[in-house]
């Protein structure tokens, strides 16, 4: 593998700390370095908001490569009136939804949109990235994310998406609200549904483990069992 250069290594690890105001001046100049740092940067939250549409790790990250190469072609049109984050998330959102339109998949929400629920709910949180300690943690950790994402998957798609916005990325209902397109009203609705599918389906996917917990058999049975006998046959 060849080295990078020092000095430019060095520019690389400069841009990274600059804000995205300083480094947008440059990616318009075509600055290959503010361009890759802008894309390091916004990796994971575009990847997510757009895996919260398709549901589909390969077509996602197509998803994500057509939206920052829709953004750099147009940078010239950013004006810095919203937070660049804020205008990649909408491109990314477009190129997504634009995609599920052409599937027709419909999700038939305006019914349920109507009805009046409160915004209550626990937030599922997802598995922290901290470096697990040992193989074991490493797995237990990757079957829970695996668990989670499978149940974020089986909801309906704008469920999903306000479900992905709010409690993987963090934002507020406003700010997922704006992104999506909706009143703040329907988000809230819509994000204390997603969260009670949330926990039904962990529920039920978990429910025919509680049998498993705690088990006393095999060896550990019968050696309870020598243990009462031995107990029983000592002289009182």
């Amino acid at each position: 593998m060849t080295a990078i250069p020092v000095p430019v290594a060095r520019h690389q690890l400069l841009l990274s700390a600059l804000a995205d105001a300083d480094l947008v001046p440059l990616a318009k100049m075509g600055d290959e370095p503010a361009i890759r740092a802008i894309v390091k940067r916004h990796n994971q939250r575009l990847f997510r908001t757009a895996r919260a549409v398709i549901r589909n790790d390969a077509e996602a990250e197509d998803v994500v490569q057509a939206a920052y190469i829709k953004a750099f072609t147009n940078l010239a049109t950013f004006r810095g009136e919203a937070e660049l984050s804020t205008w990649l998330t909408r491109i990314t959102l477009n190129e997504a939804l634009g995609r599920m339109r052409t599937r027709k998949n419909t999700t038939g929400l305006d019914e349920i949109d109507m009805q009046a629920t409160s915004a209550g709910g626990e937030v599922v949180q997802f598995p922290s990235s901290l470096s697990a300690t040992d193989p074991e943690t490493e797995l237990s950790r990757s079957q829970a994310r695996q668990l989670l994402e499978q149940a974020v998957d089986e909801l309906p798609d704008d469920f999903r998406a306000i479900f992905v916005l709010r409690d993987v990325e963090g934002m507020s209902t406003d700010e997922a609200a704006s992104y999506l397109g909706i009143r703040p009203e329907t988000a809230k609705t819509r994000l204390h549904r997603a969260r009670k599918m949330m926990r039904q389906s962990i529920e039920k996917r978990l429910s025919g483990a509680f049998s498993a917990l705690f088990p006393f058999d095999g060896a550990r049975c019968a050696f309870m069992a020598d243990r009462v006998v031995a107990a029983l046959s000592e002289p009182s």
